[in-house]
C-alpha cells in the first residue's frame, strides 16, 4: 500500500538511503530535517538515482511549528530517524543528547496523535544492550545502557511502547541496528561525517584515500582471535530494506516489538581492514593504542526473529560493505561539499 511516509532526519546516513528503498518501493516521502549533521545536497542525489521527487521541510522535530509543515498534506506513518548520535559527545554534553533525542521523540509523538497517524518506525540501537553476557544477542537480552547516547535510545524506546500500551491502534517497530557500514552501489550517497569520523569504516575509509594518516586501533590484548573487538556489520542497503519490510508489518500489526539487525556474524577490526586494503588496493597503516573506557570485546546480533517476522534477511558481504564505501569515498573525497 503506498503512503506518504515522514522521514524525520531523512538527509542523514541511515535516512537518506531508507529514502531511496521507499521511493523505489512506491512510497511518497517527506523529509524533516534540521540539517545539523547532514546536507540538503543529499536529497537531490537520491530523486536523481531514483528518478522521483520527494518534499523536503527544513525543521526541527522539537518544532511544533515545523511539525504542523512537515505534517501538511497527510502523513501515512513516521520512519524516526532525528537524533544526534555521537558516543563520545553524549558522554560530554548529556544534556544536548536529552533535548534532542528525547525531548524530540515526545514532540513528534505528540504531532502524529494530532495529526491521527498511527504507524511508527524508530532507529533504535544495540548500544541498549551495553554489555551483552551471552552473543549472539537476542532481544530479550538485558537492555542496561552504558552511555547517555544510548540512555536516550532505551528511553525514547520506552516512551514508544508505553505510548502505544495506550490506544490498541497504535503500531510502532523498534529496529536495534548493531554497526552500519557502506553506501549505495552507484557510489552517489554514502556516510559524510563532520570532522573526525565516529566509526570505524569511515575512518578506514579516509586513511586509504589519504586524508588521515593512518588508523588508531583500541586494544590488541581482547579475549577474541587477533585480539581485536569484533562487532556486527551491516550494509546500509540491507538496513534501508529492513525499514521497508518494517513499515510493510506495522500497517497491518498493532502494538510495539522489537527486532535486531545485523548479519549474525561478527568481523574483528583487523579483518574489516584487511578487506578494505583488499577492496580498495590501498594499504591502512595502522597503531595499537590502549582501549577505550566502556568498549565490549564482541558483540553481534541473533537476527532469527527479524527473519521470521518481517521476511528481512542481510544480502550483502563484508567485502560489499568495503567495495560500496570505497566507491563511495573515492568518488566523494569532501563528501556532499
Amino acid at each position: 500500500m503506498s503512503m506518504n511516509i515522514l522521514v524525520t532526519g531523512g538527509a542523514g546516513y541511515i535516512g537518506s538511503h531508507t529514502c531511496v528503498a521507499l521511493l523505489e518501493a512506491g512510497h511518497q516521502v517527506t523529509v524533516i530535517d534540521n540539517l545539523c549533521n547532514s546536507n540538503a545536497d543529499v536529497l537531490t542525489r537520491v530523486q536523481a538515482l531514483t528518478g522521483r521527487s520527494l518534499r523536503f521541510v527544513h525543521g526541527d522535530i522539537r518544532s511544533r511549528d515545523d511539525l504542523a509543515r512537515a505534517f501538511a498534506g497527510g502523513i501515512g506513518a513516521v520512519i524516526h530517524f532525528a537524533a544526534l548520535k555521537a558516543v563520545g559527545e553524549s558522554c560530554a554534553q548529556p544534556l544536548a543528547y536529552f533535548d534532542n533525542n528525547i525531548s524530540g521523540t515526545i514532540m513528534l509523538m505528540q504531532a502524529m496523535q494530532a495529526a491521527g497517524v498511527e504507524r511508527l518506525v524508530f532507529s533504535s540501537s544495540a548500544t541498549v544492550y551495553g554489555q551483552p553476557d551471552h552473543v549472539p544477542v537476542k532481544e530479550d537480552a538485558p537492555l542496561r545502557v552504558t552511555n547517555p547516547y544510548g540512555r536516550t535510545k532505551l528511553v525514547m524506546e520506552d516512551l514508544i511502547r508505553d505510548w502505544c500500551a495506550s490506544r490498541p491502534e497504535l503500531s510502532a517497530v523498534l529496529l536495534r541496528y548493531f554497526n552500519p557500514v557502506g553506501a549505495h552501489p552507484s557510489g552517489q550517497i554514502g556516510e559524510d561525517p563532520r570532522g573526525i569520523p565516529n566509526n570505524l569504516m569511515p575512518y578506514i575509509a579516509q586513511v586509504a584515500s589519504g586524508q588521515r594518516e593512518r588508523l588508531h586501533v583500541f586494544g590488541n590484548d581482547y579475549p577474541t582471535p587477533d585480539g581485536t573487538g569484533i562487532r556486527d556489520y551491516l550494509h546500509v542497503m540491507d538496513l534501508a530494506d529492513a525499514h521497508v519490510k518494517a513499515l510493510d508489518y506495522a500497517t497491518t500489526h498493532t502494538g510495539c516489538e522489537a527486532f535486531n539487525l545485523g548479519t549474525g556474524q561478527g568481523h574483528s577490526v583487523l579483518e574489516l581492514v584487511r578487506a578494505f586494503e583488499h577492496a580498495s588496493g590501498r594499504k591502512i597503516p595502522c597503531t595499537i593504542t590502549q582501549r577505550r573506557p566502556g568498549d565490549v570485546a564482541e558483540i553481534w546480533a541473533n537476527p532469527a526473529r527479524a527473519m521470521q517476522v518481517l521476511g528481512w534477511a542481510a544480502q550483502y558481504d563484508l567485502a560489499a560493505m568495503c567495495a560500496d564505501t570505497w566507491r563511495w569515498q573515492r568518488d566523494n573525497p569532501t563528501g556532499y561539499a
